[in-house]
């Protein structure tokens, strides 16, 4: 069962906050914390109480899970308010300033199980014969072996037709 944290009004712009969340989205927990722990980005540490915020959402949820093997499912980083502020200007003018804060939403879970044993769970030796007998069926009924058709290119279709272009050049003095 998946657990939610949320980080609002964060005072940074949303586009510094996306590339820390694109480096960890679908990782896993502990080597997101490490690489969060250890990156150069201011905003590597709220980030990094938010992935413990989730750890923590999720422990209360599931007793008894194994937290190592949850992965980041979703992360998404939206903008939040912006605030306006004004800065001097040369000739008496003012620059507008915006400063921007974001909106970060995590999801942790363990990762989606889709191996080849389900699959072949899924697909068992009845499933198989079945389509082999339809296939042998089809055979049956059309007389031949059902195989995908070539399609001709123009130059083979006016060949087989019986018409050839010939363009001959005039000789210039």
């Amino acid at each position: 069962m998946e657990a939610v944290a949320k980080l609002r009004n964060y005072p940074t712009s949303p586009r510094k906050m996306r590339l820390l969340a694109d480096l960890i989205r679908g990782k896993k927990v502990d080597k997101v914390l490490a690489i969060l722990e250890h990156n150069t980005k201011h905003p590597a540490v709220p980030l990094r109480k938010l992935v413990l915020s989730a750890i923590n959402n999720w422990k209360q949820k599931n007793e008894g899970g194994d937290v190592h093997e949850l992965t980041v499912k979703t992360i998404m980083v939206d903008g939040g308010r912006t605030l306006k502020r004004m800065r001097p200007a040369p000739q008496g003018r003012g620059y507008r300033v915006r400063k921007r804060s974001n909106h970060v939403t995590l999801i942790v879970d363990y990762p989606p199980v889709v191996t080849e044993e389900l699959i072949k769970q899924v697909i068992t030796e009845d499933h198989k014969k079945e389509v082999e007998e339809i296939a042998s069926e089809l055979e049956a009924v059309s007389g031949e072996e059902v195989k995908p058709k070539k399609r001709a290119t123009k130059k083979t279709a006016t060949k087989e037709e019986g018409e050839t272009k010939k363009t001959t050049r005039k000789k210039s003095k």
